[in-house]
């Protein structure tokens, strides 16, 4: 049994220790952070303690914190025989600072602090300095997701911008969506059997392929008058961009 420190306490941290306890393969000896209060989530199935205390003992070290802190939370392990892998998507494996062993093991996934989410359908984007610690984290990662694959820092740094256009950005247009609802007084649930089919389609052909609405068919007529119903600016400027964004692509491929 791998024996693992858990370094951060964010939504992150709050779903990989139970995907890491129960996948047969390790034991999360302690998580270790800098707020009290969040390590009192841990506290009733595990050791805890503050980035002053942190457990010499383990095998492996998870740093899921902040992408600004992992140089510096990675310089608190100091012996070169263990094994310290971070969690992000944006962050390259030199940044992590000591000398011990590195790795990276990124979930793709967007986490919130009291959603769950089923670790198995996760894919999990491994990276390590050598064969021997790639090879052990692939059969923890592979204990955890149905889904492992090997990328490097430069692959995953785009992939996480890819999942930043596709997440984030899109959540906020869910956003300005819910605001222009709530400003009729209609509810965000019309929208969801659209959401639902738009995510279903892309199952089944590319992205391209699937896009309809005004700006696919260049029609500026319905264009003009969603702008003029846009009060808020910065919703008529996301509109205005992604609208000449989407013409744009579709008049050059057609």
């Amino acid at each position: 049994m791998l024996k693992v420190v858990l370094i951060g306490t964010g939504n992150v941290a709050r779903q990989l220790f139970p995907a890491l306890q129960g996948s047969g393969k390790a034991q999360v000896v302690q998580v270790a952070g800098r707020n009290p209060a969040a390590l009192s989530h841990f506290s009733r199935h595990t050791a805890t303690g503050g980035l002053d205390g942190i457990d010499p003992g383990a095998d492996m070290y998870i740093i899921a914190v902040s992408d600004a802190a992992i140089p510096t939370v990675s310089e608190l392990i100091t012996d070169s025989n263990k094994l310290v892998i971070h969690t992000s998507g944006s962050v390259a494996l030199e940044a992590l600072a000591g000398p011990h062993r590195k790795g990276a093991c990124y979930p793709l996934q967007t986490f919130s602090k009291d959603r769950e989410v089923d670790f198995r359908e996760i894919p999990l984007c491994i990276e390590a300095e050598n064969k021997n610690d790639l090879a052990l984290l692939r059969d923890l990662a592979h204990a955890l997701s149905d889904m492992v694959l090997e990328v490097s820092s430069e692959k995953r740094r785009s992939l996480h911008l890819a999942a930043v256009f596709a997440n984030n950005f899109t959540n906020h247009l869910y956003h300005i969506s819910h605001e222009l609802l709530d400003r009729e007084m209609l509810p965000f649930t019309l929208l969801l059997p659209l959401i639902r089919e738009t995510a279903a389609k892309i199952n089944q052909m590319p992205p391209f392929d699937a896009q309809t609405g005004p700006a696919r068919r260049d029609d500026q007529a319905v264009i003009r008058k969603h702008l003029q119903l846009l009060e808020n600016q910065h919703q008529r400027e996301i509109y205005a961009l992604l609208s000449n964004a989407i013409t744009d692509t579709y008049a050059k491929k057609l």
